[in-house]
């Protein structure tokens, strides 16, 4: 079991998604994350398990490498493409309440910017994680947020801005959320954002990179 668990935790760290798939090249015609997922479900091993011990220290590696700066955005996304294709088999475990959801985040673009790739691959990761997540899109305002809010009582909010000018509409959308529901966690990334813009605004917490978000709720 371990090492078949391992071998799944290597792929989404080089970002094998299928046998089909041409990367990475020395891989070619490999099964990949999707195969192994299955093939460990087959031999009995616990979904959780498969989650905890073959998924998510792929991510882990991955985000600590990006971290380091010895991996960027691409291979962020690749490994994460790898673990949602894992997470296709696993789904129906969720889905059909053996395995429960960890929570529910609502997740946008601050107003005015049209960036999502860090969205997107928080998107993806707390997807694989066992959230659930509403995506507002890009050019999110506060009006949409409350709404989302409003609808899901219990979510977590997570804001993202990639530019300096469009980082300080989080400011406003904060205090919109804060008028609107007061006890809403709100946490605020991007790659202007900082620790004590974050503080300054009011947010709950600040995250430099999508990985570490997604780690500080395991």
């Amino acid at each position: 079991m371990s090492e078949l668990l391992e071998r799944l935790s290597m792929l989404v760290e080089v970002g094998k998604i299928n046998k089909v798939t041409p990367y990475p090249p020395e891989m070619k015609d490999m099964d990949g994350a999707s195969e192994i997922t299955q093939q460990a479900l087959e031999r009995g091993i616990d979904p959780q398990i498969i989650l905890n011990d073959g998924l998510m220290p792929g991510m882990s590696r991955i985000g600590e490498k990006f971290a380091r700066g010895e991996a960027f955005i691409p291979n962020m996304l690749i490994s994460a493409k790898a673990m949602n294709a894992a997470m296709d088999h696993l789904k129906p475990f969720f889905d059909g309440g053996e395995m429960p959801s960890k929570g529910t985040l609502i997740i946008g673009t601050v107003k005015g910017d049209l960036h999502d790739i860090g969205k997107n691959l928080v998107k993806m990761i707390m997807e694989g994680d066992g959230w659930s997540v509403i995506d507002l899109g890009t050019d999110v305002g506060g009006d949409k947020f409350v709404k989302s809010v409003n609808e899901h009582k219990e979510a977590i909010i997570g804001i993202s801005a990639l530019l300096t000018t469009t980082m300080l509409n989080m400011e406003e959308v904060i205090t919109k959320l804060r008028e609107n529901n007061s006890s809403t966690k709100i946490f605020v990334g991007g790659a202007a954002v900082s620790k004590s813009f974050s503080e300054k605004i009011g947010a709950d917490g600040y995250f430099r990179d999508p990985y570490s978000f997604a780690q500080s709720f395991n």
